[in-house]
């Protein structure tokens, strides 16, 4: 049986710029839709387009949850996580 993945991830502007923390079952389509600016929205009016972060969840709930999770989080916070595993903010959305 084929498992489902969802993703919790985050966008930057560039380093140390604006962040943006969303959730998503189809990981290339979004950020394709991000990076061409394809909805009006946050991301489009900040030019928040690079993959700096990401998670593989297999279930919806807790890829909701953890989203919500990291939103709440200061920015002090959203950059160590980025920075543990992405020290240089490299775009991730090549490996995908």
């Amino acid at each position: 049986m084929l498992t489902k993945q969802y993703f919790v991830y985050i966008l930057a502007s560039q380093q140390n710029g604006t962040l943006y923390v969303g959730v998503t079952n189809n990981m290339p389509r979004r950020i394709y839709e991000h990076q061409r600016d394809m909805a009006d929205g946050f991301t489009k009016k900040y030019g928040v387009k690079t993959l700096v972060w990401f998670e593989v969840c297999e279930e919806i709930e807790f890829a909701i949850m953890r989203e919500k999770q990291i939103k709440k989080w200061n920015r002090h916070w959203k950059l160590k996580l980025i920075e543990k595993n992405n020290p240089t903010w490299k775009d991730l959305s090549n490996a995908l």
